[in-house]
């Protein structure tokens, strides 16, 4: 079992939902943190609830601007000296077929979901790689596991996120340095009402955001705990949260076939 006590922890995407719980709990386990957000009031909030003594400092990052990202690499470094666990956290979601979905709309999606993670792992690897100890924690999705409709550009996002992600685990064999790739499934966050629909929706793409707050059931104080665990045991893989396990294992039964079934399970949500 790995320790968190005094290591330099980064997790992006700390203002709110899993990130935040992140941040406290690892907060909580002693760890030394870097916490950024583009949200400054979700930042304020999450130092607001951090426990005492807690070594924290904060950051405005935009993932999706790879100036920001390496900079910030630059400035964990500066401040902390090293950094240990790299929480590629911050996300966000984008409601629309591939028909509806605007380049524009695209780009935006995969910029902070994939890109944001991207530029995580390049601005920060090689100070893991150096010291030859660290852990790369990149989070994709259960979207990342089976293709929904009407969540073209996410799941590409989650996708790529994945493919990244166990590219590492073989690139990384014998350096000191893991990566893990999450798979949360339905998680109560704010991730659904915060999101983006498509300028171009119509009630396809209306049906399916309002499918989606009926699912998103997961705390993500529990997600973070799952998250924590399995990193701190070495998995690779972490899929934990509402549907998660249903979802890998029709995946695995109906490699093909599974969108059938994923619509006749919203027909009756």
């Amino acid at each position: 079992m790995k320790s968190f006590k005094d290591k330099v922890a980064v997790v992006t995407g700390a203002g709110s939902g899993i990130g935040r719980h992140l941040a406290l709990q690892l907060a909580q386990a002693g760890a030394r943190l870097a916490i950024s957000d583009v949200s400054e009031n979700g930042l304020a909030e999450t130092l607001r609830l951090m426990p005492a003594g807690a070594e924290v400092r904060r950051y405005r990052v935009d993932v999706a601007r790879k100036d920001e990202v390496f900079a910030h690499a630059d400035q964990v470094l500066r401040d902390f000296g090293s950094a240990h666990y790299i929480f590629n956290n911050a996300g966000v979601s984008l409601t629309a077929t591939i028909a509806h979905a605007s380049i524009e709309e695209i780009e935006w999606q995969l910029g902070i979901n994939l890109w944001g993670v991207i530029y995580g792992t390049k601005a920060f690897l090689p100070i893991l790689l150096q010291q030859k100890e660290g852990h790369i924690i990149n989070l994709s999705s259960v979207f990342g596991l089976v293709a929904v409709a009407g969540q073209s550009a996410y799941n590409v996002s989650k996708f790529g996120v994945r493919g990244w992600t166990e590219c590492l685990w073989q690139e990384l064999e014998g350096s000191g340095v893991q990566a893990t790739c999450v798979h949360p499934g339905g998680i109560r966050t704010a991730i659904a009402q915060t999101g983006r629909l498509a300028a171009n929706a119509d009630h396809v793409e209306q049906r399916l955001q309002a499918l989606a707050g009926k699912l998103l059931v997961t705390p993500p104080e529990d997600m973070a705990a799952a998250i924590l665990d399995g990193v701190a045991r070495g998995k690779k893989r972490i899929v934990y949260g509402s549907k998660a396990a249903t979802l890998t294992w029709l995946q695995r039964l109906l490699p093909v076939s599974y969108g059938k079934v994923l619509q006749a399970m919203g027909r009756f949500l």
